[in-house]
């Protein structure tokens, strides 16, 4: 398992040092690299939510964050439902709130999650592996105008036609059943651009629709910004335009908030060097006004 590296941690704690913190939500608590800086960073805390939808990254932030575990509440759920959860909790109201929309490290690397185009695994995708669509039931049975709207919509795959239609004729040779089963569909029609793999927008697009992603990721933030106490902070990263897109709509358009980043932040040339991953990252912060 690689060693996952918390994107934009420094730009994250620039942001909060100035803010006395007692409860804090971590919206996707992955490996827990940002809980670990910000409970460093913030003594005071004395609650800290952690949620993560995927079960495993729960586990393993657990281990990782030992150190704080009489102050972290770890909980096994989908941001969408942050209110539902921080009820559960007790918890009215929070001093500050961090959505960090990317994969961690693990869910790439490990090609039996199925989100890896360079890794043979199942074509699955789920985040929560109790969630019932997987991406392999939708390139077998959604038909050829469902996956071109996907691909188009969600992957904004310019040859999302060609993509669609080549799914279809392979599947009716044989089951699509494997992630490099859809890379060599792909490669045949999809073509590559510097530093983007040829299946790498179909693979975003399946990921962000088997797990309604853009939906639940409004939805989070609305929710995380309604509990948000009177300057309290939420930050939100995103790791491509549909979701910035989002985040960037939300916090102009809430009255109760007021964005502190009219572009987004993103990783400097070094972090970009040190992980590659980070590169398309974007960071906005927001504080509660109202």
């Amino acid at each position: 398992m690689s060693t996952h590296k918390p994107v934009l941690q420094k730009e994250i704690l620039e942001f909060l040092q100035d803010t006395k913190i007692e409860v804090f939500v971590d919206g996707t608590l992955g490996m827990g690299g940002h809980a670990k800086g910000i409970l460093k960073a913030h003594p005071e805390i004395t609650t800290y939510i952690g949620l993560d939808q995927d079960e495993e990254m729960v586990m393993t932030a657990k281990k990782e964050l030992t150190e704080f575990q009489d102050k972290v509440r770890f909980v096994h759920g989908n941001f969408a439902h942050i209110e539902e959860h921080l009820d559960e909790q007790g918890i009215s109201f929070i001093d500050g709130a961090l959505l960090d929309i990317g994969l961690s490290s693990p869910q790439i690397d490990v090609g039996a999650r199925g989100f890896s185009f360079s890794k043979e695994g199942p074509l699955d995708m789920r985040m929560d592996r109790e969630n019932r669509l997987t991406a392999e039931e939708v390139v077998n049975k959604f038909p050829e105008k469902k996956l071109g709207e996907i691909f188009r919509d969600l992957g904004e795959e310019p040859r999302w036609r060609a993509a669609a239609k080549a799914i279809i004729q392979a599947r009716e040779k044989k089951r699509i059943k494997t992630t490099l089963d859809l890379v060599n569909i792909l490669k045949t029609v999809v073509r590559g651009k510097k530093h983007l793999h040829p299946a790498t927008l179909v693979f975003q697009a399946l990921r962000i629709y088997v797990n309604d992603e853009l939906k639940a990721l409004q939805r989070g933030v609305t929710g995380a910004i309604g509990r948000l106490r009177d300057k309290g902070l939420i930050g939100v990263i995103s790791f491509h335009r549909l979701e910035d897109r989002i985040v960037k709509q939300i916090f102009k358009g809430d009255k109760r908030i007021k964005a502190l980043t009219k572009k987004p932040v993103v990783p400097t040339s070094s972090e970009v060097r040190d992980n590659p991953r980070s590169r398309s990252s974007k960071l906005r912060f927001a504080r509660r006004e109202v």
